[in-house]
């Protein structure tokens, strides 16, 4: 998960010397960087082989808690890495088979060089998206504590949408990422941020994919020090968003200040473990054993 890095709330990462694509301290040096986690065999993001995925009806449908609150989106900020948009409390998912209930705490957002490269972190079958977005959730039995929930095995939850070009010829849309998109000429700058003042949701955010169609996996956090701690679940259908405002990601924050360079390719690349993924029954194909869920 990009940025879960301590970004979440308390819990201090490992010295900010590390990058995505550059020398000595780009993800293929992490494992060398930070040797505890990220030379795991557990890591993250990993390309998704549709045809491997088994099926389970134990993944049933989530419960999103708040997640139609025009006020739950709290502030957004330049971490120098990504964007990231924090809370207010009251934000939580539950269901999915998850573990127990969880507290949603941020999320934050990978994209490459402009809308026609890649920029998701997940791939699937190869396919690669333009952003990922992941929302970073931590066990609700932990209240709070993030150093807790980086040290169990599925402390925290990560809900990953994949984020696609709409079709047509449509700019400034939809509405919600319009707003959303309006505040980065605000955070310019590393540890730039702005209250999020807009009547904004994350279903608003979220609007277009089936959150009942999902992958499931065990893996870690795509950030140092990679954590092997989170319960990951990408959704098959990507939110639409027109090719002029996924732009606007690679074009208007930068690493640094004004001198610096803009974000660009904020994502680790494809970890080569092959871990197992889990998905809902296909429905064509169910005996009697499968879950009416699907």
């Amino acid at each position: 998960i990009n940025s879960i890095i301590a970004q979440v709330t308390k819990y201090t990462f490992p010295p900010s010397e590390w990058c995505y694509h550059d020398g000595n301290c780009s993800y293929e040096k992490w494992p060398e960087l930070f040797p505890k986690y990220c030379n795991g065999t557990r890591q993250s993001p990993i390309n998704i082989n549709s045809s491997k995925a088994q099926s389970s009806s134990e993944l049933t449908a989530f419960t999103f808690t708040n997640f139609n609150s025009t006020t739950a989106l709290k502030k957004i900020e330049n971490t120098g890495k990504t964007v990231k948009v924090t809370f207010n409390s009251g934000v939580q998912v539950s269901g999915g088979n998850l573990p127990e209930t969880y507290d949603a705490l941020q999320f934050h957002l990978h994209w490459g060089n402009g809308s026609t490269t890649r920029g998701s972190e997940h791939t699937v079958d190869g396919t690669f998206y333009p952003m990922e977005l992941h929302i970073v959730t931590l066990k609700s039995s932990f209240n709070g504590n993030t150093t807790q929930g980086v040290a169990d095995s599925q402390g925290l939850a990560a809900l990953g949408f994949f984020i696609d070009i709409m079709d047509g010829d449509a700019t400034d849309s939809p509405d919600s990422w319009r707003t959303l998109t309006s505040y980065l000429t605000n955070i310019t700058n590393t540890s730039d941020y702005a209250n999020i003042t807009s009547a904004l949701s994350l279903d608003d955010l979220l609007s277009g994919p089936n959150r009942e169609k999902y992958f499931r996996y065990l893996g870690s956090l795509t950030t140092p020090a990679c954590n092997e701690a989170v319960i990951w679940t990408v959704f098959k259908e990507p939110i639409k968003v027109s090719k002029n405002l996924i732009d606007l990601f690679s074009t208007t924050v930068r690493i640094g200040n004004t001198s610096s360079s803009f974000i660009t390719n904020a994502f680790r690349g494809i970890q080569s473990n092959d871990l197992e993924v889990t998905t809902q029954a296909d429905r064509s194909s169910c005996s009697t054993m499968c879950s009416t869920k699907g």
